[in-house]
């Protein structure tokens, strides 16, 4: 029996490196060993028909996937809300708003975004929760001059890097130096970063880098930022804590959805004071460190590939095996 085919409509390829692409790459992985993937920036009738559509987000693959259901609306198809548009899109946005009533199936990247939605959605709705190969944990060597807090994310508002910046100056510790890995796609941030480097000693702003080199940096960070405004499950959370990375995160759904209610890291949107005072704690009270590495531990359980893979595999083979929209309304008549 010839495999079935599925398309991955992803708003960013490999070029991007960024969440949307890692997804897209990660799930293209996971369901080759029975399917034939392809991850493409948009779809349209032109390209054939595939067995089953999965959109990520759903503002940038709305076209994409009203397009689909247009032309063959007894196939099924699966919208990911992957951030910006569980936060915001769906709530302003009529494309946003329709893909939503569309798709047969929504995933989430953690259990928080559920309240995001209304209840009538919540019934297709399901939590996959993504993840990340475990690296051994780095021990730094003894009597370390230097602990890299870093924070990994493109320059752009939604990711807050400007908190970190200000941060950065707010530090006392000699031993605290802030590294920020990322491109800018606001040229504006991009000034701030240089003039921020350029300033401050303990700041430096690598730059766009390889996931493979960034995983690296990661490993060997003594803790990690995200000063998000909006994030649906951010993957460099789970980086971290399969890394053996604390994070510092601000205090918003998506990062509590991912670390859980009761974790130690929070600190309030966009108060740099606040992020400061939470890594210079994490370097002076060794109790704290501990509980925070503690904490996140516990969390990294959810994050292994192999729940991922179990997970999607099971709804995208639901999916396939069940009648076609067509035949089920038929069903359904009285």
């Amino acid at each position: 029996m010839q495999a079935k085919r599925v398309v991955i409509v992803s708003p960013a390829l490999a070029r991007a490196n960024n969440g949307n692409w890692q997804t897209a790459r990660r799930w293209a992985h996971f369901l080759r060993e029975r399917c034939r993937v392809t991850i493409a920036l948009d779809w349209s009738p032109a390209e054939g028909a595939p067995d089953l559509l999965i959109a990520l987000h759903a503002r940038r693959s709305a076209e994409s996937l009203a397009a689909f259901k247009r032309a063959y609306p007894q196939k099924p198809s699966v919208l990911v809300l992957t951030g910006t548009d569980l936060y915001r899109d769906i709530r302003t946005d009529p494309q946003a708003q329709q893909a939503l009533a569309e798709a047969d199936s929504l995933v989430l990247l953690q259990e928080a975004g559920l309240a995001e939605l209304a209840p009538a959605l919540r019934t297709k709705a399901r939590v996959i929760h993504q993840s990340a190969a475990t690296l051994r944990a780095h021990i730094p060597a003894p009597g370390a001059r230097k602990l890299d807090i870093c924070m990994i994310g493109h320059l752009r508002a939604e990711k807050d890097p400007l908190t970190f910046m200000r941060a950065s100056f707010l530090v006392r510790s000699p031993k605290a130096r802030l590294i920020h890995i990322g491109g800018a796609l606001e040229a504006g941030l991009g000034a701030q970063a240089e003039a921020t480097q350029a300033a401050n000693p303990h700041y430096r702003w690598l730059g766009n880098l390889a996931h493979g080199a960034t995983r690296q940096r990661l490993k060997r960070s003594h803790a990690m930022v995200i000063a998000s405004h909006m994030e649906g499950g951010a993957n460099v959370i789970i980086e971290a804590l399969t890394s053996s990375v604390p994070v510092l995160a601000s205090d918003i759904s998506g990062n509590r959805g991912m670390l859980g209610e009761d974790y130690c890291g929070y600190f309030p949107v966009g108060d740099a004071p606040a992020l400061a005072r939470l890594i210079e704690r994490s370097i002076d009270d060794p109790a704290f460190y501990g509980t925070l590495r503690e904490q996140c531990a516990r969390r990294a359980a959810l994050f292994t590939p192999q729940a991922e893979q179990a997970a999607l595999r099971d709804l995208v083979d639901n999916l396939l095996s069940a009648p076609p929209a067509n035949q089920l309304q038929k069903r359904n008549r009285p």
